[in-house]
């Protein structure tokens, strides 16, 4: 297979990326046409290599054809089909094909809670986008094959959470074209999304903590869809809807400005994230709806920071392949759920070429976006997140005080449900939680953690939130060692600068240790890794000049750091800084500082410029420029 080949940049008109229409356009052929070898002989499936999903080869192939149907209906609506009729031919002979039942490769029936559901929605929207190129030449027998298919979804259940708007829009279409549909599945699911808003354009995927980015290319996504399709249904009521999302759309793009680099990496957090390029989408759907606060220059510059920062870390790879994985392939990053064709959800990071070359999304020069201006801090109430940025040295840090991604009750006496793509205090765009097997026991990385005489750590389950400030957030979790417990370790987190300063009020029995980890390092190569003494601190810094480093501020014994292999996203070795003290039974209150940097900073000098008094569980800390921060414990 041919390698990608790129346009020159173009500086002018994109003076931050070099990224320009023609970039995104060589993009998407590039992945679409190197998907050819792999489909089926009647075109309705596209069998990838790669590790087979929990819900079967069938499901996967299906999977790899309609999420890559999503991309070939962007490519082809937004220039209006020119130049792009062997793709149309492609895939409408594969719908055609993959709806008949009578084909033998007729797509898996649509049954309750069934990952096709997943894959329907997509060939639904796919559907309308393209609908003159692709349905309004699909011959009758043929479009009533698929609005059979999609009717599956009539009256049917699926999972409670964003899975609902795939039954919003595939029955939207259905109700587009004049076929049976149900008003009430529409309407129901809808309407089960307002209980999920938490304010400040912010929804849960669901009911519980369940924030991540399904929240930018899902709930705000598929409504919008939604709204496109009901204008194309006569007689559909969509206005009041449409003024609503958004007005939301443009509030959540206020906090997710700012969960993007300015070298255009995204932050690793949560699930799915071998989608990858699909971290552009609310961006594009801010434009697409007129509901942005960004300008169509800082929205282009946004979006082509992300596809430009994959491309430039190897996606796709040597075939023209995406891969399970982040970066390379790594199959921590993904779910059980997950299948070789999953990795096209990047489709809907396209999601900009619907709109015509002429849009000044394309057309107008790239501007900056608040991170090229200067460091950010931004708190997120509604996730529960703190954020802070460093302009000079590209690092996003997330402070994790709100998303869990835990069932809304916990029983008592049950051990929680430990996921890294949500428990960790922190997380960040350039440095990704350890994941592997082993790592689950260690729990070392942006945990504060108990651990017992045989090396097991506890974790952090269910998140209790106490508050999110202007620079401060605060939360406690129970913690386990085993059918031991629960006993409450409580933290609040203060930034200043670059760094974060953790203070942990930690009950415990007498004999365990308490271990406070930062950041994992990763890289091809081996991190170099420093301790100190008095006060203790520990540092890793990768071959790339990236530097994760703590330091004690007040109660801890010694440092360390810890080293894996194959755990991390960011490459195959890793190195985690952290702090240990001993706990003697009674609460333990402990402060450190963590830094995650490209600067050549001495990580002994992270204690140097901060004074620390401790007042029964009363904190005050006094930062360089005597800013002084009183942080008061024991609020559970």
């Amino acid at each position: 297979m041919s390698r990608l080949v790129l346009p020159d940049t173009d500086r002018v008109l994109s003076r931050q990326t070099g990224w320009s229409r023609a970039h995104w356009e060589a993009l998407a052929d590039h992945l679409l046409d190197s998907l050819i070898p792999y489909f089926s002989p009647g075109d309705a499936r596209v069998v990838l290599p790669g590790r087979p999903s929990r819900s079967g080869t069938s499901s996967d192939e299906l999977e790899g054809f309609a999420r890559s149907f999503m991309l070939a209906a962007f490519r082809i609506a937004g220039v209006r089909g020119v130049g792009c009729e062997k793709l149309i031919e492609r895939y409408a002979r594969g719908v055609a094909n993959g709806a008949n039942p009578d084909h033998p490769e007729a797509w898996l029936r649509l049954t309750p809670r069934s990952q096709q559901m997943v894959e329907a929605a997509a060939i639904a929207v796919a559907l309308h986008e393209s609908r003159e190129w692709i349905w309004d030449r699909l011959d009758t027998r043929s479009q009533e094959h698929v609005a059979e298919w999609l009717g599956g979804f009539i009256g049917s259940t699926t999972h409670d959470n964003n899975w609902r708007l795939f039954q919003v829009v595939s029955e939207q279409f259905l109700a587009s074209v004049g076929a049976p549909y149900s008003q009430e599945d529409i309407d129901g699911g809808l309407d089960r999304i307002e209980d999920w808003y938490v304010g400040d354009g912010w929804y849960s995927d669901g009911d519980g903590q369940n924030f991540d980015n399904y929240i930018g290319w899902a709930m705000h996504l598929y409504p919008g869809l939604w709204t496109r399709m009901a204008a194309a249904t006569p007689g559909a009521q969509y206005d009041d809807r449409l003024k609503v999302y958004r007005e939301r759309l443009a509030l959540f793009l206020e906090d997710a400005v700012h969960l993007v680099g300015n070298d255009g990496a995204p932050v690793y957090q949560g699930r799915s994230l071998t989608y990858r390029m699909a971290a552009a989408t609310p961006y594009w759907m801010g434009q697409i709806l007129d509901a942005s606060p960004l300008t169509p220059g800082q929205t282009r510059r946004l979006c082509s920071g992300i596809a430009r920062h994959f491309v430039q870390h190897g996606v796709p790879d040597e075939r023209g392949l995406l891969t399970l994985g982040w970066y390379d392939t790594f199959l921590p990053t993904t779910q059980p759920y997950s299948g070789p064709g999953s990795p096209y959800w990047a489709s809907k990071g396209f999601i900009g070429l619907l709109l015509p070359p002429e849009h000044p999304v394309w057309s107008d020069p790239e501007e900056t976006v608040p991170l090229d201006e200067a460091d950010q801090v931004r708190a997120m109430p509604a996730p529960g997140w703190l954020v802070h940025a460093s302009r000079h040295d590209q690092v996003v840090k997330l402070i994790n005080h709100g998303a869990d991604h835990a069932p809304p009750a916990e029983p008592d006496g049950v051990e929680p449900a430990a996921d890294p793509h949500y428990d960790r205090l922190a997380y960040a765009n350039h440095a990704g939680p350890e994941i592997s097997d082993a790592a689950s026991l260690q729990r070392v990385d942006n945990l504060t953690s108990l651990v017992d005489q045989h090396g097991k750590s506890s974790y952090r389950g269910r998140i209790r939130r106490l508050g999110v400030g202007t620079r401060t957030a605060a939360s406690w979790n129970n913690a386990w060692l085993g059918s031991d417990g629960p006993w409450a370790i409580e933290t609040a987190s203060v930034v200043h600068g670059g760094w974060e300063i953790r203070c942990s009020l930690v009950d415990g029995p007498a004999g365990v240790l308490v271990r406070s980890g930062g950041y994992a390092v990763a890289g091809q190569t081996l991190p170099t890794a420093t301790v100190g003494e008095g006060p203790a601190w520990a540092s890793a810094r990768n071959s790339d000049g990236l530097m994760a480093a703590v330091a004690n501020l007040h109660g801890y014994d010694e440092a360390g750091v810890h080293r894996d292999l194959g755990a991390n996203p960011f490459g195959p070795h890793s190195a985690t800084p952290y702090l240990t003290a001993a706990h003697n039974g009674e609460p333990l209150v402990l402060v450190h500082a963590v830094l995650l940097t490209r600067d050549a900073i001495r990580p002994e000098a992270l204690a140097e410029g901060i004074a620390v008094a401790v007042d029964g569980h009363e904190i005050t800390l006094t930062l360089p420029g005597d800013d002084t921060e009183i942080v008061r414990m024991r609020n559970r």
